[in-house]
């Protein structure tokens, strides 16, 4: 049995890159970036307004109320293009190009125009309502690293310098098996002794949030031979296979015997960890395999903090741990006097702006409706227990 922190150094060491592929900007929302974007030209490309108003020269408004010579307008898309003297303005839009010669904005609400000419009633000053070409982001400039996920917001940045197309990391391609005779599809009603396969489901949507592209298998019964010809199968067609079920050790445990049986390296296949003890990492030739324990809440644990960790390795991806921080807890949690614990959360702050962490009222790893509401888990060391109001290593889910 292996701590926590030595099974991330063996999926660390074990688990290749899938290597990139170039694909159209309108699918790469959510993948990895394969390389560095760069601003080919300043942003913005020009002084830009940041009002609806008059473009002037402020040393003419500093007696306002001031009535100026209108002598043009600048608009989004087709900018004014003289140049402003001494006396003059020209009415002008938001995100509109700042003619030459103007070095303020006046917005409108504090103008009026009549004919050919505009009052400001108050002064500005220089670069007031001005945008200035460059601000933000100069030509050249490295605007996007290499290994961080295109989020939906961020699509915007690489359209804006003309990224049409993305060079992104390869999705891993996931196998998803449960295992146990108990098990039925989740369109079927079980019979007594019978449960749904809620655990492919969850694994499966998990999977899609890190970029990977999962397969849920039908399910296999409790006999060796069955369940050797299916995994092989099944790890014939992935990058990565997860089983869920019989890798402890009891009588129809026959998950771990069946990825020895079939050649696989086992790295590790015990690890201090509640819940999730009897958690498999394995290789058979080039797919990686977990085997997860059968219970939701273990299952659920596990995929996050190794499952997910090598579907972004895979991904090349900067950051391939979860999020991490210190909250305070607001009851007491106990650990294990062997094993590390991570009991799921929910997140509050209190009146001063503390984080807080609440554990859950759960009843074990096979509570996959109090396991529904958590939002992080805290980290308990082995044989370490806290108070309420003490503080403690939280883990966000994403």
């Amino acid at each position: 049995m292996i701590p926590v922190s030595k099974a991330i150094e063996l999926i660390d060491r074990n688990v290749s890159t899938l290597g990139a592929e170039r694909v159209g900007i309108d699918k790469a929302s959510g993948r990895i970036l394969a390389e560095d974007i760069f601003a080919d030209s300043d942003l913005p490309p020009f002084d830009r307004s940041q009002m609806d108003g008059y473009a002037v020269r402020a040393g003419d408004t500093k007696d306002a109320p001031v009535t100026l010579k209108l002598v043009g307008e600048s608009a989004a898309g087709k900018g004014w293009r003289g140049k402003l003297k001494k006396g003059e303005a020209v009415r002008i839009m938001t995100g509109a190009p700042v003619p030459d010669g103007a070095d303020a904005v006046q917005k409108v609400e504090l103008t009026s125009e009549a004919g050919n000419v505009v009052t400001l009633t108050d002064p500005t000053e220089k670069g007031r309502y001005i945008v200035r070409k460059g601000s933000e982001v100069k030509k050249g400039e490295r605007v996007m690293k290499k290994g961080e996920r295109l989020e939906p917001n961020a699509i915007a940045v690489p359209a804006a310098f003309g990224y049409a197309r993305l060079k992104v990391s390869k999705r891993p391609r996931v196998a998803i098996l449960s295992t146990g005779s108990e098990i039925v599809d989740i369109a079927r009603k079980p019979k007594p002794d019978q449960i749904r396969n809620s655990n492919s489901t969850m694994l499966a949507e998990l999977c899609r949030r890190e970029g990977a592209l999962p397969t849920v298998l039908p399910g296999a019964g409790d006999d060796l031979d069955e369940l050797k010809a299916r995994i092989a199968a099944a790890a014939g067609t992935c990058d990565l296979l997860i089983t869920t079920g019989g890798v402890s050790v009891g009588k129809y445990d026959l998950t771990k015997k069946a990825f020895a049986e079939l050649g696989a390296e086992i790295f590790f296949d015990r690890v201090r960890l509640k819940p999730g003890k009897p958690t498999v990492f394995a290789r058979r030739k080039k797919t990686i395999i977990f085997g997860l324990p059968g219970n939701p809440v273990s299952a659920a644990v596990t995929f996050y903090l190794f499952v997910r960790r090598a579907l972004l390795i895979m991904q090349s991806a900067n950051d391939v741990g979860l999020p991490s921080g210190t909250a305070l807890l607001e009851s007491e949690a106990k650990g294990t006097r062997e094993r590390e614990t991570y009991l799921p959360a929910r997140l509050a702050t209190d009146a001063k702006g503390n984080l807080l962490a609440l554990p859950l009222r759960w009843h074990g790893s096979s509570d996959l409706i109090g396991f529904a509401q958590a939002e992080a888990l805290i980290h308990i060391p082995a044989s370490k227990s806290y108070n309420a109001g003490d503080p403690a290593a939280v883990v966000f889910l994403p």
